[in-house]
């Protein structure tokens, strides 16, 4: 048995054709993605001191989310908390 003979009879056969369209570029996923996100939410862009950074990516890694999703939580418990106060 030749391994010439069982390439050619690799390289012959017909190959399965991509079923879900053409695929997308990973810029075309990337452009896509974001505005998905765009239609639900709302970049921000903000400068924290280094420290307060490092202790945001501590806490993340600890909880195991990212630090967008940390970021959300601490805004819904900060406002959730001042319309606990307003309410009392």
């Amino acid at each position: 048995m030749s391994q010439t003979g069982n390439a050619e009879t690799s390289s012959s056969k017909e190959k399965r054709q991509y079923r879900k369209g053409n695929p997308m570029s990973p810029v075309q996923r990337q452009k896509a993605h974001v505005a998905k996100l765009k239609e639900t939410h709302k970049e921000m862009r903000v400068y924290v001191e280094k420290s307060l950074k490092a202790e945001l990516e501590l806490l993340c890694a600890t909880k195991g989310v990212t630090q967008s999703e940390m970021i959300e939580k601490l805004i819904h418990d900060a406002v959730s908390e001042c319309r606990n106060k307003v309410t009392d």
